[in-house]
């Protein structure tokens, strides 16, 4: 296993796949890749559980692309095949006033949200509006803010509102330099906060929940330790001190790729809505 990353892609060695484990290719603005696992047998040796796990990889992503219409648009379809019908609460993870770790939250507060419409607005007053899917967003910042656990608020708000489903948001932790703002993952296999960097909190997932969970991150961190084995094959000393490593742009990829992840998020939440009418909304 690779050390502290949280994506799929880089536990798997496509030559000689583990039973249980499929992988498969497609894409048109992003190179993606889809690894499914069918059971639990995996969990101990590649870090990952029963499910379904898609890389989504392109260039830099805090640089505007001139297919950013059709990269929104595939982020959608490709979210689009794991949510459910019904309710969804968006819920961003992490801390706002970390740049690295502020992804989460930036998706959050660009989410539309539409559950109150139906309740404030009359069909007469906004049909198209009260016509959407209802969508609530949660940022709820981390345990040492607010002295809760993220599973612990989502939760309680889950018991409260019942959606049929959480699209949990995170910042991401890759073994692969290269990988650093370059990708998106999605899974349905639910997440643990702060797993690839070694500062587990309660996993949020199906499980624990009782209704899906879709992660879906950027990697904007990779730790010291890991840059130097993946480049010396070597393994580091425990004493020797460590440190995470984030891009020297990290603002403006946090800005956009947060960006880009809402679009999606929209679109495949509302199909009715069309590029345009999401741009209207940032």
């Amino acid at each position: 296993m690779n050390f502290r990353s949280d994506l799929a892609v880089e536990q798997i060695q496509t030559g000689d796949l583990p039973a249980g484990v499929t992988v498969s290719t497609r894409g048109r603005s992003f190179s993606i890749t889809e690894i499914v696992i069918s059971d639990e047998s995996c969990r101990d040796t590649l870090g990952k559980g029963k499910g379904r796990y898609i890389t989504l990889e392109c260039g830099d992503l805090s640089r505007f692309s001139d297919e950013y219409e059709s990269m929104a648009t595939e982020l959608a379809e490709e979210l689009r095949r794991l949510i459910p019908d019904g309710e969804i609460l968006v819920a961003g993870l992490g801390n706002r006033d970390i740049t690295p770790d502020a992804i989460g939250p930036r998706i959050a507060e660009k989410v539309l949200a539409t559950r109150h419409l139906r309740d404030e607005l009359s069909d007469g007053e906004a049909g198209f509006l009260t016509s959407l899917r209802r969508v609530s967003s949660l940022a709820g910042g981390v345990l040492g803010q607010t002295g809760i656990e993220t599973a612990e608020l989502i939760r309680a708000v889950c018991a409260g509102i019942q959606p049929a489903a959480v699209i949990a948001a995170d910042a991401l932790a890759c073994s692969d330099v290269s990988r650093l703002g370059t990708t998106i993952q999605i899974c349905d296999s639910g997440i643990s906060p702060g797993s690839g960097v070694s500062n587990v909190r309660s996993e949020l997932s199906q499980a624990q929940l009782g209704i899906p969970v879709i992660a879906v991150g950027v990697p904007t961190v990779v730790d010291m330790h890991t840059i130097v084995r993946s480049l010396t094959g070597s393994d580091i000393d425990d004493g020797v001190p460590n440190m995470l490593v984030t891009p020297r742009d990290i603002d403006r990829l946090t800005e956009r790729a947060s960006q880009l992840i809402a679009f999606g998020i929209n679109l495949a939440l509302h199909p009715m809505l069309s590029f345009s009418d999401v741009q209207a909304l940032f």
